[in-house]
């Protein structure tokens, strides 16, 4: 259940509520307060037409001060305290759009949004699913990256690529349209790779990718920890039980 502060939402946002947005920006949030400013004014400078939906984790590192303090019109503030989680985030998030189109990208500023112009216009053309790319060209990754790191993420990928064709389909930066959102059913994810549960249950024929350069993070902690990828591991499992046996794998759907 998504847990909502109105007093988290400005007077001008409660004025200008009947105003749609082209775009809906959800940012699943942990502890990233030092991050939201900048990447807000990002967003809101790529994206003029957008309305940027945070769902915080109950973090109590001072996001909702930091929010409020923005004083833009067009932000949201969501948090949660009876649910932890990225992936529950996400679809916290969307389940809040309010705009045709939906962007989820990650709080750390690794996730350029000077790219979801082009995101949207993937969309607008005949796209479904647009995943922002580290791995087609044009795309890449910060150097500072370790060579373990490279490693892990490879692997990774490797494990996820007969899921989808995508190149990176362990990307959590990605557009796609409110209707096919609302459309899947049996939503269920573990752990951070909600795009993977979106792909495998969701409508979505025509994926495209857009290249981004994947920056590190700049401020606050990595949320990437070995329980995080055992939890992969058993959400991989999961998805493809369901991609062979269909939705008679799933015992408690939460829907789209």
């Amino acid at each position: 259940m998504v847990e909502a502060l109105p007093q988290s939402e400005s007077a001008a946002d409660q004025a200008t509520s009947a105003l749609r947005p082209v775009v809906s920006v959800v940012v699943p949030t942990f502890r990233e307060a030092a991050n939201i400013a900048e990447l807000v004014g990002r967003i809101e400078h790529a994206v003029p037409d957008s309305e940027i939906i945070i769902v915080d984790d109950n973090s109590n590192d001072g996001t909702d001060d930091v929010v409020r303090g923005l004083a833009r019109s067009r932000v949201r503030l969501h948090i949660r305290t009876a649910e932890r989680g990225l992936s529950s985030a996400v679809i916290a998030g969307c389940r809040l759009a309010r705009a045709p189109h939906i962007v989820v990208m990650d709080a750390d500023l690794s996730h350029p949004p000077e790219a979801i112009p082009a995101m949207i216009a993937e969309l607008e053309s005949g796209g479904d699913f647009v995943v922002g790319s580290r791995y087609v060209a044009g795309g890449s990754t910060d150097s500072a990256w370790t060579l373990f790191r490279r490693i892990n993420s490879l692997s990774a990928t490797i494990l996820a690529r007969p899921l989808t064709r995508l190149s990176d389909p362990m990307s959590g930066f990605f557009a796609m349209r409110a209707a096919d959102f609302r459309a899947t059913r049996n939503l269920n994810p573990i752990g951070y790779k909600i795009a993977l549960e979106l792909l495998v249950k969701g409508p979505f024929r025509a994926t495209r990718e857009v290249p981004i350069h994947f920056a590190d993070r700049k401020r606050g902690e990595s949320k990437l920890s070995l329980k995080e990828q055992i939890r992969y591991i058993r959400h991989l499992a999961r998805l493809y039980r369901f991609k062979i046996l269909g939705s008679r794998t799933v015992s408690s759907p939460s829907g789209g």
